[in-house]
């Protein structure tokens, strides 16, 4: 957007909003409600505690439409992009939501979930989904559904790397990222299966912090995070990634064209979705949490990696909708 000469506002809570500010400190930016959603500490207990949640989100839902009503009042918005963020809009200004689920999977109840979702998705102006539109795409049914009216545009998917020829450094790169407490379960089970790992390895612990640390056991280099530009040549200079498969690592490493093996959060049903999708089209293999061991990692080489597809999308085109109110 900065390139299409727009003037960004930065509007979050949390780790993201740490983020955001590290990555464009001259940007405004503004705190909004925070959902606070953490993760069950068993995949069992996944649903029951969204349903514990639910009341919260929808008291947060409404004080973000106040927070964001005051915000255009004050600092003269002219547009919303809304990253699956449903209280975020306003019917004085375009308003657009981004998400690649137009299917909310969760089980028996995903037709409802779905159905829901696709409620909220419909009082936004249009609905951008980071993929390819074609049957050759990177969500499935999450992002493609047959019967759905409000406005879709699909953009191909949306990254902020670019593949860079540089020598491997690291046989394996692990990149953590997520709500605890499963963030930290899988960074202690990963120490642990470490040990019996001989190639050289880089653990980005996905703790967003004041402080960037970086320490060095036996063959392991670790750092609490790192910034977009690191993290782009330390996934370019390692050979295989372990992560989560969450969305966002999809397209990146997808763009990056690397090797991978996945390892869903627990109970998160996209996340499993999108292993066992990727596992059966023969890219990438995957692993239960608790069945993991590093010795699965030998099971990449059984499988083809990403390729990336390249699409133009026409910037100029698309936000043509902030001009029209």
């Amino acid at each position: 957007m900065i390139e299409q000469n727009f003037e960004p506002i930065i509007a979050s809570d949390g780790i993201a909003l740490e983020l955001l500010r590290k990555e464009f400190p001259k940007l405004r930016a503004f705190e909004l409600p925070s959902y606070n959603i953490t993760y069950a500490k068993k995949a069992n207990s996944f649903k029951i505690k969204l349903l514990k949640d639910f009341p919260h989100l929808l008291k947060t839902i409404k004080r973000e439409k106040k927070v964001i009503e005051n915000l255009i009042e004050t600092q003269a918005i002219s547009a919303i992009i809304s990253d699956n963020r449903f209280g975020v809009r306003n019917r004085a200004i375009p308003s657009v939501f981004i998400t690649h689920q137009l299917r909310v999977l969760s089980g028996s109840t995903t037709w409802l979930s779905s159905k829901l979702h696709q409620k909220i998705i419909s009082k936004f102006d249009e609905c951008w989904i980071p993929d390819y539109a074609g049957a050759k795409n990177l969500s499935g049914n999450l992002g493609h559904v047959e019967i759905f009216t409000s406005s879709i545009k699909y953009l191909g998917p949306i990254t902020r790397f670019r593949k860079l020829k540089i020598d491997t450094k690291y046989n394996l790169l692990i990149l953590l990222s997520g709500p605890e407490p499963q963030r930290t379960y899988i960074e202690e089970k990963m120490l642990g299966e470490l040990k019996h790992y001989k190639g050289n390895v880089l653990f980005v612990k996905g703790k967003i912090e004041n402080e960037q640390h970086k320490e060095h056991i036996d063959n392991v280099v670790i750092y609490n995070f790192m910034t977009s530009n690191q993290l782009e040549t330390a996934i370019n200079e390692s050979d295989i990634i372990l992560s989560r498969s969450g969305y966002t690592t999809i397209m990146d490493l997808a763009k990056l064209e690397k090797k991978a093996f996945f390892i869903p959060t627990p109970g998160q049903y996209e996340q499993e979705y999108l292993a066992k999708k990727l596992h059966t089209e023969g890219i990438a293999p995957y692993s239960r949490q608790d069945d993991f061991n590093i010795k699965m990692l030998s099971e990449i080489q059984n499988y083809s990696g990403f390729k990336s597809e390249e699409q133009q999308l026409n910037y100029t085109k698309l936000f043509r909708l902030f001009e029209s109110k």
